[in-house]
């Protein structure tokens, strides 16, 4: 129970559920971000100039196929909407907008180094930004389901 000390549920049976479905979130992502449809790129690819990608899908939406303009601007904040379940219902400290920021973007960003550095993917700024505001919906979430004030 010492692992759950500073869960919200003091159930170990509801915690390792909880457990059991952040780990099948954690392998559906890790096949999402690592796997799937993956290519090994020549060389890195980065942006580092926030906004620079969202802009680029809502300014030439029309130059986007749906499915592509969809899954870069709306998957990436969805996907990260359970990050924001998740943390603070295992960690009460993560119910602060400002721990659980802080948590996304070292998560994210170490995500986004590894995509970077394995070649599977790129690291984009942006990504981070998207995917931080989708695990704040999460929270939002949370919050709202355990009627905390915002």
């Amino acid at each position: 129970m010492r692992m759950y000390a500073n869960a919200h549920y003091k159930s170990l049976l509801l915690n390792v559920l909880l457990t059991a479905l952040a780990l099948v979130y954690a392998l559906i992502m890790g096949w999402l971000l690592f796997y799937r449809g993956r290519y090994f790129g020549e060389g890195y690819s980065y942006n580092l100039v926030p906004l620079f990608t969202i802009k680029k899908y809502i300014i030439y939406h029309d130059h986007f196929n749906f499915d592509t303009w969809f899954k870069n601007l709306f998957g990436n904040i969805v996907l990260f909407i359970p990050i924001g379940l998740f943390l603070p219902l295992f960690n009460k400290k993560y119910r602060h907008v400002l721990a659980l920021a802080a948590a996304s973007i070292l998560l994210i960003t170490i995500v986004e180094l590894t995509q970077m550095l394995t070649r599977v993917g790129s690291f984009d700024i942006d990504d981070i930004i998207l995917n931080t505001f989708g695990a704040m919906i999460g929270l939002l979430i949370t919050r709202s389901a355990l009627r905390q004030p915002l």
